[in-house]
């Protein structure tokens, strides 16, 4: 039979190994978590053309035999609404569609989403090609009932839209020219809140890919680090603002600054004409 001192040195030792065991279970955690969310993470493009860093954080957590699970935060209201009934038109052209815009004029793209309508400044003078392509691809049905599968924060602050397959990896078969990179509201390395611009495959390490828009684009709501590598071809209007804000206050569904946007937005329907 074990003595008192025994048996409480036995207890003891039972203690500790429980300790170990819940503390090397938490360093695992950790290091899992850490693994899932460090590294670079695409920017603005389907194929990705620039990436910036999400960084590896560690809040040091606890190893406390009483701690405590870490609530799930609950999910963000929707504050968009329903999708106007309809179908995405699986549409395909062989190659760009003729220049017929007049330079001379200015033209305004209307998404109307269901978020709000978001209108579009476009400069057919410093764009032709970029705003050519929206008029035909608009004129075609080609945006109506797509969503705006992603949304980034951070650095980059854009709301990217325009792919029919949702998967960043959507185009209408042909590709546009880069244009107006050295606009002079390109400073810096920053696009400015309300900049309209393509999305493209370029990659600044190798500096292939120029020249590759298609159809995807991405709306800037909030000052954003980039260099002046895609096409900045619009300017989001005053009450489209409103709507661009509202989009990215509810966030995205990575929680890691780059994932699809919590709001449901859908382009019901997508028009250009000269303003």
């Amino acid at each position: 039979m074990v003595s008192q001192e025994q048996r409480r040195k036995q207890l003891a030792r039972e203690k500790f190994l429980r300790q170990q065991q819940r503390r090397e279970a938490a360093r695992r955690r950790r290091r899992m978590r850490n693994a899932v969310i460090a590294g670079a993470v695409a920017l603005v493009v389907a194929g990705g053309a620039v990436s910036y860093a999400a960084g590896a954080f560690d809040d040091g957590g606890s190893t406390k035999d009483d701690a405590a699970p870490t609530p799930t935060p609950s999910k963000p209201e929707d504050p968009c609404g329903k999708a106007a009934p309809g179908k995405i038109k699986p549409l395909s052209f062989k190659k760009e569609p003729a220049l017929t815009v007049d330079k001379s004029a200015s033209y305004e793209m209307k998404l109307a989403t269901t978020c709000g309508d978001i209108g579009v400044d476009m400069d057919a003078a410093k764009a032709p090609h970029t705003v050519n392509s929206f008029k035909f691809l608009a004129d075609k049905g080609y945006l109506d009932h797509t969503r705006c599968h992603r949304l980034t924060a951070g650095n980059v602050n854009v709301l990217q839209c325009g792919d029919p397959k949702g998967t960043g990896e959507g185009d209408p078969g042909y590709t546009i020219p880069d244009e107006n990179l050295k606009d002079k509201r390109l400073k810096g390395g920053v696009y400015p809140a309300g900049t309209v611009a393509m999305a493209n495959k370029y990659k600044p390490d190798t500096k292939k890919g120029r020249d590759t828009g298609g159809s995807q684009f991405f709306l800037v709501y909030q000052d954003s680090q980039l260099p002046p590598d895609y096409t900045p071809f619009g300017t989001v209007s005053d009450a489209g603002m409103k709507v661009l804000k509202k989009i990215a206050a509810a966030g995205e569904s990575s929680g890691q600054g780059d994932g699809a946007p919590n709001a449901t937005v859908v382009i019901d329907k997508a028009t250009v004409r000269k303003s």
